[in-house]
């Protein structure tokens, strides 16, 4: 017996998501020269680095790729980022994941990059579950979804076809 996934974004629906929060975050940003842009290790990452490729094609701003490694069991360990923190100092900066789901992960990654003054700070995430239990938001995000505590998103954006679903 096959198992079928419950997908809830299809490839195309993920670039078309990737696509249009670039453009928002180009229409939030349209007066900076460079702005950074922190993905969270691992899919936050590497949906930082689509956003920054399609931002590239859109605009003449410069994005700025930063690693953000958070221990997701333990948040309270010591944070690191790729740049160090005068690169990011007085910028605009969107801290990415790809999933919001109880805020745990994005909410430890606001509190470290309060430490540095900032000239904008915004989060986007692919997928916003609507389970938080900090008060951290998406200030762009791809989709909103209500689901049960006992279903998990997973999300593939690394390969030849992107997908979110339902585990």
């Amino acid at each position: 017996m096959t198992v079928e996934k419950n997908i809830i974004l299809t490839h195309n629906q993920i670039n078309n998501k990737i696509r249009r929060i670039a453009f928002q975050i180009y229409e939030n940003n349209v007066n900076e020269t460079e702005i950074i842009l922190a993905g969270i290790d691992k899919n936050g990452y590497i949906f930082a680095k689509k956003l920054k490729t399609v931002l590239q094609k859109i605009s003449d701003i410069n994005p700025v790729l930063c690693k953000v490694s958070i221990n997701k069991r333990n948040p309270l360990e010591n944070i690191k980022t790729s740049i160090p923190a005068n690169e990011y100092k007085n910028k605009s900066l969107i801290l990415v994941d790809d999933v919001l789901n109880s805020g745990t992960t994005l909410i430890y990654g606001v509190k470290h990059f309060l430490n540095v003054p900032l000239k904008q700070f915004k989060t986007a995430v692919l997928v916003n579950r609507n389970h938080k239990k900090y008060p951290v938001k998406a200030d762009f995000k791809g989709i909103s979804l209500s689901t049960s505590l006992h279903e998990h998103v997973q999300i593939v954006l690394e390969g030849p076809v992107f997908e979110a679903y339902l585990d």
